[in-house]
Protein backbone atom coordinates (compact mmCIF):
# COMPACT_ATOMS: atom_id res chain seq x y z
CA UNK A 1 0.00 0.00 0.00
CA UNK A 2 1.66 3.81 -0.97
CA UNK A 3 1.75 6.80 1.58
CA UNK A 4 -1.23 7.92 -0.85
CA UNK A 5 -3.67 5.54 -0.65
CA UNK A 6 -2.97 5.17 2.97
CA UNK A 7 -4.00 9.01 3.62
CA UNK A 8 -6.91 8.41 1.75
CA UNK A 9 -8.45 5.37 3.74
CA UNK A 10 -7.43 7.85 7.00
CA UNK A 11 -9.75 10.78 5.00
CA UNK A 12 -12.64 8.57 4.12
CA UNK A 13 -12.43 6.73 7.41
CA UNK A 14 -12.75 10.07 9.28
CA UNK A 15 -15.83 10.98 6.91
CA UNK A 16 -17.42 7.46 7.96
CA UNK A 17 -17.06 8.52 11.69
CA UNK A 18 -18.56 12.05 11.21
CA UNK A 19 -21.15 10.90 9.68
CA UNK A 20 -21.79 8.30 12.92
CA UNK A 21 -21.45 10.87 15.10
CA UNK A 22 -24.51 12.83 13.29
CA UNK A 23 -26.49 9.18 13.86
CA UNK A 24 -25.03 9.18 17.44
CA UNK A 25 -27.05 13.04 17.74
CA UNK A 26 -30.10 12.02 15.33
CA UNK A 27 -30.95 8.96 16.86
CA UNK A 28 -30.62 10.49 20.79
CA UNK A 29 -27.94 7.90 21.55
CA UNK A 30 -25.58 10.41 23.03
CA UNK A 31 -26.03 9.90 26.66
CA UNK A 32 -26.05 5.58 25.74
CA UNK A 33 -22.65 5.38 27.94
CA UNK A 34 -23.95 7.88 30.67
CA UNK A 35 -21.43 10.08 31.57
CA UNK A 36 -19.07 8.42 31.41
CA UNK A 37 -15.78 9.03 29.37
CA UNK A 38 -13.88 7.00 28.15
CA UNK A 39 -15.36 4.13 29.76
CA UNK A 40 -19.10 3.52 28.54
CA UNK A 41 -21.23 2.95 31.87
CA UNK A 42 -18.41 2.69 34.30
CA UNK A 43 -17.21 -0.15 31.71
CA UNK A 44 -15.21 -1.15 29.12
CA UNK A 45 -17.05 -3.33 27.54
CA UNK A 46 -20.74 -2.97 29.15
CA UNK A 47 -22.95 -5.81 30.11
CA UNK A 48 -26.22 -6.46 28.02
CA UNK A 49 -26.12 -2.89 26.68
CA UNK A 50 -29.25 -1.38 25.16
CA UNK A 51 -29.20 -0.15 21.71
CA UNK A 52 -28.05 3.65 22.60
CA UNK A 53 -25.35 2.09 24.49
CA UNK A 54 -24.45 0.07 21.62
CA UNK A 55 -24.56 3.06 19.34
CA UNK A 56 -22.31 5.51 21.40
CA UNK A 57 -20.14 2.32 22.45
CA UNK A 58 -19.66 1.98 18.30
CA UNK A 59 -18.93 5.38 17.78
CA UNK A 60 -16.22 5.79 20.34
CA UNK A 61 -14.86 2.90 18.74
CA UNK A 62 -14.10 4.49 15.39
CA UNK A 63 -13.33 7.39 16.71
CA UNK A 64 -10.38 5.46 18.65
CA UNK A 65 -9.87 3.44 15.65
CA UNK A 66 -9.24 6.94 13.66
CA UNK A 67 -6.66 8.45 15.99
CA UNK A 68 -4.89 5.23 15.43
CA UNK A 69 -5.11 5.56 11.74
CA UNK A 70 -4.03 9.25 11.81
CA UNK A 71 -0.74 8.45 14.12
CA UNK A 72 -0.31 5.77 11.71
CA UNK A 73 -0.32 8.84 8.76
CA UNK A 74 1.97 10.97 10.76
CA UNK A 75 4.93 8.11 11.74
CA UNK A 76 4.96 7.42 8.25
CA UNK A 77 5.02 11.07 6.98
CA UNK A 78 7.63 12.30 9.18
CA UNK A 79 9.73 8.67 8.37
CA UNK A 80 9.71 9.18 5.01
CA UNK A 81 9.91 12.81 4.02
CA UNK A 82 12.37 15.67 4.87
CA UNK A 83 11.38 18.47 7.10
CA UNK A 84 9.07 21.17 5.56
CA UNK A 85 7.62 18.89 3.51
CA UNK A 86 4.04 20.11 3.66
CA UNK A 87 3.13 16.62 3.87
CA UNK A 88 4.70 16.47 7.27
CA UNK A 89 2.70 19.81 7.93
CA UNK A 90 -0.72 18.90 7.43
CA UNK A 91 0.07 14.98 9.11
CA UNK A 92 0.76 16.64 12.13
CA UNK A 93 -1.91 19.04 11.71
CA UNK A 94 -4.58 16.25 11.39
CA UNK A 95 -3.32 15.29 14.81
CA UNK A 96 -4.10 18.02 16.49
CA UNK A 97 -7.35 18.53 15.48
CA UNK A 98 -8.30 14.86 15.99
CA UNK A 99 -6.93 14.86 19.68
CA UNK A 100 -9.43 18.38 20.27
CA UNK A 101 -12.14 16.19 18.30
CA UNK A 102 -11.86 13.66 20.86
CA UNK A 103 -11.65 16.69 24.13
CA UNK A 104 -14.60 17.72 22.39
CA UNK A 105 -16.53 14.78 22.08
CA UNK A 106 -15.62 13.93 25.89
CA UNK A 107 -16.72 17.05 26.95
CA UNK A 108 -20.11 16.66 25.31
CA UNK A 109 -20.63 13.57 27.54
CA UNK A 110 -18.88 14.41 30.53
CA UNK A 111 -21.08 17.80 30.70
CA UNK A 112 -24.34 16.19 30.21
CA UNK A 113 -24.47 18.40 26.58
CA UNK A 114 -26.23 15.10 25.18
CA UNK A 115 -29.77 14.04 24.20
CA UNK A 116 -32.55 15.97 25.24
CA UNK A 117 -30.53 18.65 26.36
CA UNK A 118 -31.39 22.00 24.74
CA UNK A 119 -29.27 24.53 26.41
CA UNK A 120 -27.48 27.58 24.37
CA UNK A 121 -24.31 25.35 26.05
CA UNK A 122 -25.10 22.46 23.94
CA UNK A 123 -25.37 24.78 20.82
CA UNK A 124 -21.95 26.38 21.52
CA UNK A 125 -19.98 23.29 21.91
CA UNK A 126 -22.04 21.50 18.50
CA UNK A 127 -20.69 24.49 16.72
CA UNK A 128 -17.22 24.50 18.04
CA UNK A 129 -16.99 20.51 17.48
CA UNK A 130 -18.31 20.93 13.96
CA UNK A 131 -16.09 23.54 13.21
CA UNK A 132 -12.91 21.32 14.71
CA UNK A 133 -14.44 18.34 12.42
CA UNK A 134 -13.76 20.58 9.37
CA UNK A 135 -10.56 21.51 10.62
CA UNK A 136 -9.68 17.71 10.44
CA UNK A 137 -11.61 17.23 7.45
CA UNK A 138 -9.13 19.98 5.34
CA UNK A 139 -6.08 18.78 7.15
CA UNK A 140 -6.54 15.11 6.31
CA UNK A 141 -7.27 16.22 2.65
CA UNK A 142 -4.72 18.38 1.83
CA UNK A 143 -2.27 15.51 3.76
CA UNK A 144 -3.84 13.23 0.84
CA UNK A 145 -3.25 15.72 -1.58
CA UNK A 146 0.62 16.40 -0.84
CA UNK A 147 0.84 12.47 -0.85
CA UNK A 148 -0.50 12.06 -4.13
CA UNK A 149 1.78 14.51 -5.84
CA UNK A 150 4.77 13.30 -3.78
CA UNK A 151 7.83 14.98 -5.21
CA UNK A 152 6.23 15.85 -8.94
CA UNK A 153 5.14 19.74 -7.14
CA UNK A 154 8.14 22.34 -6.35
CA UNK A 155 10.00 21.92 -3.45
CA UNK A 156 7.99 23.48 -0.42
CA UNK A 157 10.19 26.43 0.05
CA UNK A 158 8.85 27.69 -3.45
CA UNK A 159 6.80 30.71 -3.57
CA UNK A 160 3.19 29.96 -3.99
CA UNK A 161 0.42 31.73 -5.58
CA UNK A 162 -2.15 34.18 -3.64
CA UNK A 163 -5.72 32.68 -2.75
CA UNK A 164 -8.40 34.85 -4.27
CA UNK A 165 -10.60 36.62 -2.39
CA UNK A 166 -13.61 34.89 -3.87
CA UNK A 167 -12.29 31.77 -2.63
CA UNK A 168 -11.80 32.99 1.00
CA UNK A 169 -15.17 33.97 1.19
CA UNK A 170 -16.15 30.91 -0.64
CA UNK A 171 -14.39 28.69 2.58
CA UNK A 172 -15.64 31.09 5.27
CA UNK A 173 -18.87 31.18 3.79
CA UNK A 174 -19.18 27.31 3.87
CA UNK A 175 -17.87 26.96 7.54
CA UNK A 176 -21.03 29.33 8.86
CA UNK A 177 -23.15 27.16 6.66
CA UNK A 178 -21.81 24.10 8.08
CA UNK A 179 -22.27 25.72 12.10
CA UNK A 180 -26.11 26.94 11.40
CA UNK A 181 -26.17 23.38 9.70
CA UNK A 182 -25.42 22.28 13.31
CA UNK A 183 -27.54 24.14 15.38
CA UNK A 184 -31.03 23.40 12.50
CA UNK A 185 -29.95 19.55 12.82
CA UNK A 186 -29.92 19.82 16.62
CA UNK A 187 -33.54 21.80 16.83
CA UNK A 188 -34.70 18.82 14.02
CA UNK A 189 -33.53 16.31 16.66
CA UNK A 190 -35.22 18.10 19.90
CA UNK A 191 -38.28 19.77 18.62
CA UNK A 192 -39.32 17.37 15.41
CA UNK A 193 -42.15 18.83 13.41
CA UNK A 194 -45.18 17.26 12.13
CA UNK A 195 -45.84 18.97 8.84
CA UNK A 196 -43.83 21.67 7.20
CA UNK A 197 -46.67 24.19 7.97
CA UNK A 198 -45.92 23.55 12.05
CA UNK A 199 -41.75 23.63 11.42
CA UNK A 200 -42.38 27.02 9.52
CA UNK A 201 -44.59 28.18 12.02
CA UNK A 202 -42.52 27.10 14.78
CA UNK A 203 -39.70 28.83 12.99
CA UNK A 204 -40.83 32.37 13.13
CA UNK A 205 -42.64 32.36 16.42
CA UNK A 206 -41.97 34.50 19.16
CA UNK A 207 -42.56 32.32 21.81
CA UNK A 208 -40.34 29.40 20.12
CA UNK A 209 -37.04 27.98 21.26
CA UNK A 210 -34.42 29.54 20.02
CA UNK A 211 -32.66 26.55 18.33
CA UNK A 212 -36.04 27.16 16.10
CA UNK A 213 -35.79 30.73 15.43
CA UNK A 214 -32.38 30.13 14.62
CA UNK A 215 -33.36 27.25 11.92
CA UNK A 216 -34.54 29.87 9.35
CA UNK A 217 -30.56 31.12 8.90
CA UNK A 218 -29.38 27.82 7.35
CA UNK A 219 -31.43 27.45 4.23
CA UNK A 220 -30.82 30.89 3.42
CA UNK A 221 -27.36 30.77 4.06
CA UNK A 222 -26.97 27.65 2.44
CA UNK A 223 -28.36 29.10 -0.94
CA UNK A 224 -26.33 31.85 -1.05
CA UNK A 225 -23.30 30.44 0.34
CA UNK A 226 -23.85 27.15 -2.38
CA UNK A 227 -24.06 29.61 -5.40
CA UNK A 228 -20.65 31.57 -4.14
CA UNK A 229 -18.65 28.25 -3.85
CA UNK A 230 -19.57 27.79 -7.25
CA UNK A 231 -19.25 30.97 -8.82
CA UNK A 232 -15.80 30.67 -6.89
CA UNK A 233 -14.62 28.02 -7.58
CA UNK A 234 -15.37 28.35 -11.59
CA UNK A 235 -13.57 32.29 -11.58
CA UNK A 236 -10.20 30.59 -10.29
CA UNK A 237 -10.66 28.17 -12.07
CA UNK A 238 -10.83 29.83 -15.33
CA UNK A 239 -8.44 32.04 -13.85
CA UNK A 240 -6.09 29.55 -13.96
CA UNK A 241 -6.93 28.36 -16.71
CA UNK A 242 -5.06 24.44 -16.11
CA UNK A 243 -7.09 21.29 -17.24
CA UNK A 244 -6.47 19.68 -13.62
CA UNK A 245 -8.21 23.61 -12.04
CA UNK A 246 -11.41 23.20 -13.96
CA UNK A 247 -11.90 19.53 -13.07
CA UNK A 248 -11.74 21.08 -9.74
CA UNK A 249 -14.33 23.18 -10.14
CA UNK A 250 -16.98 20.74 -11.90
CA UNK A 251 -16.69 18.06 -8.91
CA UNK A 252 -16.97 21.74 -6.36
CA UNK A 253 -19.91 22.94 -9.20
CA UNK A 254 -21.82 19.44 -9.33
CA UNK A 255 -21.83 18.86 -5.34
CA UNK A 256 -23.47 22.24 -4.88
CA UNK A 257 -26.08 21.43 -7.40
CA UNK A 258 -26.48 18.40 -5.39
CA UNK A 259 -26.79 19.23 -2.40
CA UNK A 260 -29.39 21.61 -2.99
CA UNK A 261 -31.27 19.48 -3.59
CA UNK A 262 -30.73 17.60 -1.26
CA UNK A 263 -31.49 20.53 1.18
CA UNK A 264 -34.44 20.99 -0.15
CA UNK A 265 -35.47 17.03 -0.06
CA UNK A 266 -34.57 17.55 3.77
CA UNK A 267 -36.44 20.36 4.41
CA UNK A 268 -40.01 18.99 2.56
CA UNK A 269 -39.96 15.60 4.12
CA UNK A 270 -39.14 16.64 7.73
CA UNK A 271 -35.44 15.95 8.27
CA UNK A 272 -35.41 11.96 8.62
CA UNK A 273 -32.57 10.63 9.94
CA UNK A 274 -31.54 8.90 6.69
CA UNK A 275 -31.38 12.20 4.67
CA UNK A 276 -29.63 14.39 7.39
CA UNK A 277 -26.52 11.89 6.78
CA UNK A 278 -26.42 12.04 3.39
CA UNK A 279 -26.52 15.64 3.75
CA UNK A 280 -23.89 16.17 6.09
CA UNK A 281 -22.07 13.44 3.68
CA UNK A 282 -22.73 15.84 0.89
CA UNK A 283 -21.81 18.82 2.71
CA UNK A 284 -18.28 17.25 3.66
CA UNK A 285 -17.50 16.41 0.43
CA UNK A 286 -18.05 20.07 -0.82
CA UNK A 287 -16.33 21.30 2.14
CA UNK A 288 -13.47 18.59 1.03
CA UNK A 289 -13.17 19.28 -2.43
CA UNK A 290 -13.41 22.94 -2.18
CA UNK A 291 -10.21 23.25 0.14
CA UNK A 292 -8.60 21.27 -2.80
CA UNK A 293 -9.48 23.26 -5.33
CA UNK A 294 -8.01 26.10 -3.08
CA UNK A 295 -4.50 24.28 -2.50
CA UNK A 296 -4.28 23.87 -6.05
CA UNK A 297 -4.81 27.40 -7.03
CA UNK A 298 -2.07 28.33 -4.94
CA UNK A 299 0.35 26.11 -6.87
CA UNK A 300 2.88 27.73 -8.39
CA UNK A 301 2.63 27.66 -12.43
CA UNK A 302 2.59 24.56 -13.56
CA UNK A 303 5.53 22.95 -15.43
CA UNK A 304 3.50 22.68 -18.76
CA UNK A 305 2.46 26.16 -18.60
CA UNK A 306 6.38 27.49 -18.77
CA UNK A 307 8.55 27.31 -22.22
CA UNK A 308 9.90 24.03 -22.62
CA UNK A 309 13.47 23.50 -21.82
CA UNK A 310 14.43 22.67 -25.53
CA UNK A 311 13.37 26.28 -26.90
CA UNK A 312 15.54 27.77 -23.45
CA UNK A 313 18.72 25.41 -23.83
CA UNK A 314 19.55 25.73 -27.28
CA UNK A 315 19.71 30.01 -27.40
CA UNK A 316 21.98 29.92 -24.21
CA UNK A 317 23.91 27.56 -25.82
CA UNK A 318 24.34 29.69 -28.77
CA UNK A 319 25.59 32.31 -26.83
CA UNK A 320 28.08 30.49 -25.01
CA UNK A 321 29.63 29.39 -28.44
CA UNK A 322 29.72 33.52 -29.34
CA UNK A 323 31.61 33.98 -26.61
Amino acid sequence: MSLAVYAAIVLAWNVLVVLWGAYVRASGSGAGCGAHWPLCNGEVLPRAPEVATLIELTHRVTSGVALLLVVGLIVWAFRTRAPGDRLRFWAAASGAFIVSEALLGAGLVLFGLVAEDASTARAVAMVAHLLNTFALLASLALATRWAVFDTALPDPATPRARLPVLLVGALAGLLLVASTGAVAALGNTLFPSHSLAEGLQQDFSATSHFLLRLRVLHPILGISMGLLAALAAVVTAFQRGTQSMLQHAGVVLSLVIVQLFCGVANLLLLAPVGVQIVHLLLADALWIALVVLASAARDPVAASAVVPASRTVRPVALVARKS
